[in-house]
């Protein structure tokens, strides 16, 4: 609708209109394009993350652990 001006109802219904064919498009590209895994598929990839999770969460710990270490050796030098 550029360069025309219309009331403001039919700017509304315009408005209604391109919301509408957006949730139609949304629905259809759900319903018939997106592949959604399988029961299994996501139970794998749950395990998945989980177990990246705990070694990611061990690392850091280790970090963490090991630069309280230095740390303390540090302060205790100082005082």
């Amino acid at each position: 609708m550029s360069g025309v001006r219309a009331s403001p109802s039919v700017q509304i219904i315009y408005s209604m209109n391109k919301i509408i064919n957006y949730i139609k498009e949304s629905y259809n590209e759900l319903v018939y394009k997106v592949s959604w895994p399988t029961r299994a598929e996501l139970s794998n990839s749950a395990v998945v993350v989980m177990f990246a999770s705990l070694v990611i969460a061990a690392i850091i710990f280790a970090i963490d652990s090991a630069f309280e270490g230095v740390m303390r050796l540090i302060y205790n030098a100082i005082q």
